[in-house]
């Protein structure tokens, strides 16, 4: 317990499912909680502010600190929003999990441009805004000579790492986010910012609706039964990531359960160098090794 004391954590997408897990968690380990949700159904329409403020209220209920925010993290006009209500309200900000996102899953030859444009403003700029802000309000306080400790934790997913038919838009998205937690574990290092991301697998409102995937996750019959794909589970990594002294950076863990594995990241495989310019002839015949 107290492991993330004092600490403030901003959580987005935090109104329900595995978001309010985590900003429950961080709550009871002792942080100072920024809950932001503008409440939007899974394809990302619709609003509903009083999700953020129930999750708010059953915190500071509770005897834990917490202030709601239904701000927009895809613009950066709302990450800042979302930024200045934190530091309005507790004076600083330690740890940013970005959780929020959208699924639109269609066939990739049926999908319309839309369906794209959405996931990947959802997911992707819902990613990026918050990490832009935040990771320039904490450069700015490095260079100021400021002590910084905090960290970034984003939400990536198998459908983009392993791939997942019917969620090429999310998948797509996931993959990029993972890219850029890499990336912004190498940039923002020096301004004493960690970065790293989750492949969390469990019972969501998106998993809930899909064929074949909400059978899987559906809770045990037997409620003494581990309750494998309960989104809860998903939060001590979260947590672990967000303590000051974590010292992980740049890396990507997959969570189910009670199973956290290490994700891998593209890798050079077998090669064949020929020295100079191939020919397609010859390729033909050696790039067999490869495929």
């Amino acid at each position: 317990m107290n492991q993330l004391q004092d600490r403030v954590i901003v959580v987005t997408g935090a109104g329900r499912g595995i978001g309010r897990e985590h900003t429950l968690l961080a709550a009871a380990e002792g942080a100072k909680v920024v809950v932001d949700d503008n409440g939007a159904g899974p394809d990302g329409a619709g609003t509903d502010p009083s999700l953020a403020a129930a999750v708010a209220a059953e915190i500071t209920a509770a005897g834990g600190q917490a202030v709601a925010s239904s701000a927009d993290v895809t613009t950066i006009a709302g990450a800042q929003e979302l930024l200045d209500l934190a530091l309005d309200t507790f004076g600083r900000v330690d740890g940013l999990v970005n959780n929020a996102g959208v699924l639109r899953d269609r066939m990739f030859v049926n999908m319309s441009e839309d369906e794209w444009d959405d996931v990947i403003t959802g997911q992707l700029r819902g990613t990026f805004a918050p990490c832009r802000v935040f990771g320039a309000h904490w450069r700015d306080r490095s260079k100021a000579g400021d002590t910084v400790k905090a960290s970034i934790v984003n939400v990536s997913s198998t459908s983009g790492l392993l791939g997942a038919v019917g969620q090429s838009n999310y998948g797509a998205a996931k993959a990029g986010i993972a890219s850029l937690t890499v990336i912004l574990a190498q940039e923002l290092d020096r301004y004493g910012v960690r970065a790293n991301a989750i492949t969390p697998v469990a019972r969501t409102r998106m998993t809930e609706n899909v064929p074949g995937i909400k059978e899987m996750v559906a809770k045990p019959a037997d409620p003494d039964t581990f309750d494998v794909y309960h989104p809860g589970n998903v939060s001590p990594v979260v947590a672990y990531l967000l303590t000051e002294a974590c010292p992980a950076n740049g890396s990507v863990f997959y969570a189910k359960g009670g199973e956290i594995r290490q994700f891998l990241g593209w890798q050079y495989g077998k090669t064949i160098d020929k020295g100079a310019r191939w020919t397609v002839d010859e390729l033909v015949h050696e790039m067999s090794g490869l495929v």
